[in-house]
């Protein structure tokens, strides 16, 4: 899945530059990414999770580990993580503004992103459910009949290589599948959606651009705390006296463009399927072939 392998990148992404810059924070700060990543995965999955408050809860958490370790260093002393002081300045986060405008920034580009990945793998999951629905389409007693005759009346007069004419195979076929036909306008309206979105999530909001960008937001954020750690001032609130990875980045155009050919290719499955079928194996390009009654010319 393009999507949790994006997610999966990013965060190991946003851990490296935390280990790498930030290694006396990294330890305590590891377990609120993975919070958050886990936050944005169900988000994409179809959760009733909002993106904007996942990553406000990221940075609240990440608040007070910035200001005893990085704005106030040796302060880590002052209570553990329950403590008071502790949760005092994860609440008084947005108040503060330690991180500047970053935190809210990434919140919108992650929503805008993330939403339009998320009715992508939505729509995507309906329209499995849809051919999965098609495997179990009852066939009328003449669709049977017909099917019958079209591919074994041939060998009772001994003729068992003979195939189907392709006509013959065609009109037993639509006649077969005349109900699932019905499926082509709603499937090619579905087909079009899909096209929309898979261009919103390459496009304007691109998932993998603002996925591979948390890790510039948060390191933003993170200078932004230290350059004004003197004007951070929360004491009397709460009673207190990188490296680049060597990886290579994921690229997902290729993979765009490879299923918007799939999606133009299979825009008209449905109206096209009686010919789909009847171009396989059951039907072959010979001189002559069966009728239904007898052996015919082409």
């Amino acid at each position: 899945d393009t999507f949790q392998y994006l997610l999966s990148f990013s965060q190991g992404h946003l851990s490296s530059l935390l280990e790498g810059t930030y290694s006396s924070l990294s330890r305590q700060a590891l377990p609120h990414v993975n919070q958050l990543f886990s936050s944005l995965s169900l988000h994409l999955r179809g959760a009733n999770i909002s993106v904007e408050a996942a990553v406000h809860r990221f940075f609240d958490n990440l608040f007070p580990l910035v200001y005893t370790r990085l704005v106030n260093p040796g302060m880590e002393g002052t209570g553990g993580q329950g403590s008071e002081t502790v949760d005092c300045l994860r609440m008084t986060r947005q108040d503060v503004n330690p991180f500047g405008p970053h935190p809210a920034t990434m919140a919108q580009e992650l929503a805008g992103a993330l939403g339009a990945g998320r009715q992508l793998g939505l729509a995507l999951e309906e329209g499995l459910e849809v051919m999965n629905a098609t495997e179990h389409v009852s066939l009328s007693r003449e669709c049977v009949r017909g099917l019958v005759k079209m591919v074994y009346c041939s060998h009772c007069r001994g003729l068992t290589l003979i195939k189907p004419c392709v006509g013959y195979c065609l009109n037993v076929l639509r006649g077969c599948l005349a109900s699932v036909a019905e499926l082509d306008q709603p499937w090619r309206r579905y087909t079009s959606l899909l096209e929309q979105l898979t261009h919103a999530v390459a496009g304007h909001h691109s998932l993998e651009l603002a996925l591979l960008g948390v890790r510039g937001y948060v390191n933003e954020a993170l200078l932004y705390a230290q350059l004004h750690g003197p004007l951070i001032t929360v004491d009397k609130v709460c009673g207190l006296s990188t490296r680049e990875p060597t990886d290579m980045l994921p690229t997902t155009p290729e993979v765009t463009m490879e299923f918007l050919m799939y999606l133009q290719r299979y825009k008209s499955f449905f109206a096209a399927l009686p010919e789909m079928l009847c171009e396989g194996e059951n039907v072959v390009d010979d001189s002559t072939c069966w009728s239904g009654d007898d052996v015919v010319e082409r």
